[in-house]
Order: C-alpha cells, then structure tokens, then sequence
C-alpha cells in the first residue's frame, strides 16, 4: 500500500448519527500528523456482515462499534483477544496486516478507569447496580466483578439477559461476589438501589429528550451515578438535585477511544485532546 493511500476507520452502529467519534479521532489524526479519516457507518444488523467484510481492504485501520452490535459481530471476526472473549462482547475491530480481523473490547479497561480515577471508588468492596444488560453493561459488569466488587445487580427489562450475563461472569471468577438480578417493576428495588455505592447507566434512555433509566426517588445524597451516556441527561440532573455524586460518559469515551486508536496506529493520543474534541463536537 502506497504510503501516501488515506487510510480509514469508523465507527459501526445503528444508529450512530449522534456519534462524537469522528471528532476525536479525527483530531487524533491531525495531532500526530496521521493521513487517515474517521466516519460514521449506519449499519442495520442485516448489513452487519457485509460491513466487517470491508473492513478487510488493505487501507483500512478497523472500527468501534457501538449498540446494538457488540455481541452480534463476535461470529463475523477471525480472532477475539483473551478480554472480548471473557466478557462476551467486542467495540472495538483490529485488522491486521494479513487482513485477519481481531475484536477486543476497550469499554473495560476504560470504564474501570473511570470509576477508580474520576469517580474516587475503590472496586473491592463495592455494591454496584447497573442498568442494562447491553454490550457495555457487560464491560462495566466483568470489570467491576474481577477487581472485587462485593454485590452486582443488573436491572433489565428482560430478565433472561440480565441471568446470562451475570451467569457468564460468575462463571468467569474463582471468587464468589454476589450477583443478583431485577426487573425495572420490581417492589423492593428502592430497596436494592439504596444500598448500592454507585449505579451505571449502560442503557440507551438518556440520549432523547427527558427520558431517564431511574426514577429521581431512587437517587440518595452521596450515592455516585455513572452515566455513559455523553450528554448532560435526566438522570445526571436527577443526581444532583439529590445530593449524589454524577459524571457522564466523556471519560469513559475518550479513554475507550485512546485504546483503540493505539491498537490501529502504534500512537497514543493525549486525553485532553480527545475530551476537548468531544466537548467542542
């Protein structure tokens, strides 16, 4: 390949209009003077295949992939690193110099540096809800699970995806946290609520309008409630009228980011480039 070919990555999803991706890899490009591109691919699960298969092409860096494809991608890739294979989910795509292409999942690592860094938590220890039981509710569970949280309940709409996932973690520990699992409906989720050190939202409510995945009374002063949803939302105003500790998802976002983009280029970004990018978007 010529070296004066543009080489390209982007991000998959469906939707993924709303996505700030290409400008901080874009940014990323420009600071260390990288001829490549960043785009958005809108990719419906029935043009999924098709998608990973172009990724094959010789000037192609690879891809992030966002809802709803983290789990549906695993069965189109050549290989999964050790960590997308324990968490049963992949956002990020590597192609490699033959053209193989290899998943790996940067949500964790980042979403664990989040909360021992931004967030101030210590994970052993921790009583933790998650709403969701997405892709990257399964990074934030994992992460969480293996640094020695004490208490994991996944709320979820549906309860048998909820049990998988905390049936695949436990089976991925030699410890034994305790993971429990609830419908959003459920009597005594004030319950189960009030006794967790933080929530993460990992589902999608917060993107439109005042859609919120946690009703206000649910929130206690000093509580911490993680949003990975990267715009100021419902449940993060939610948070602060109640006393507790809010941060949205732009760190989580940015440092997912930097991983990948070293794993495409050999070259790692400045956090604050990528945050300033994000925020000016």
């Amino acid at each position: 390949m010529s070296s004066s070919t543009m080489r390209v990555a982007g991000v998959i999803g469906d939707p993924v209009a709303h996505s700030k991706s290409p400008a901080m890899h874009n940014a990323a490009f420009a600071y260390l003077g990288i001829h490549a591109q960043y785009e958005r691919w809108h990719t419906p699960l029935a043009e999924l295949p098709a998608r990973i298969a172009s990724l094959r092409a010789p000037h192609m860096y690879g891809a992030n992939v966002t809802l709803p494809h983290k789990l549906a991608i695993l069965p189109l890739l050549d290989e999964i690193d050790p960590l997308a294979e324990l968490i049963g989910a992949a956002n990020t795509i590597i192609r490699l110099d033959d053209g193989r292409l290899r998943g790996t999942n940067t949500d964790a690592p980042a979403f664990l540096d989040e909360v021992v860094h931004v967030c101030g938590l210590d994970p052993a220890g921790l009583e933790v809800v998650i709403l969701g039981a997405s892709g990257a509710a399964r990074a934030a569970a994992f992460a969480l699970a293996h640094a020695g949280a004490a208490r994991i309940t996944i709320i979820n709409r549906t309860l048998e995806r909820a049990e998988e996932l905390l049936g695949d973690v436990l089976s991925s520990l030699a410890h034994d946290p305790v993971l429990t699992y609830a419908a959003p409906d459920e009597p005594d989720l004030g319950d189960v609520i009030g006794a967790a050190h933080i929530v993460v939202n990992a589902t999608s409510l917060g993107w439109h309008g005042d859609e919120t995945p946690l009703p206000a009374q649910f929130i206690h002063p000093g509580m911490v409630v993680y949003d990975m949803v990267y715009r100021p939302t419902k449940l993060l105003a939610d948070a602060q009228q109640r006393g507790a500790r809010g941060y949205d998802g732009i760190g989580m976002l940015a440092k997912q980011a930097i991983i990948a983009f070293e794993h495409w280029t050999g070259q790692r970004p400045p956090l604050d480039l990528m945050i300033t990018a994000l925020r000016n978007a």
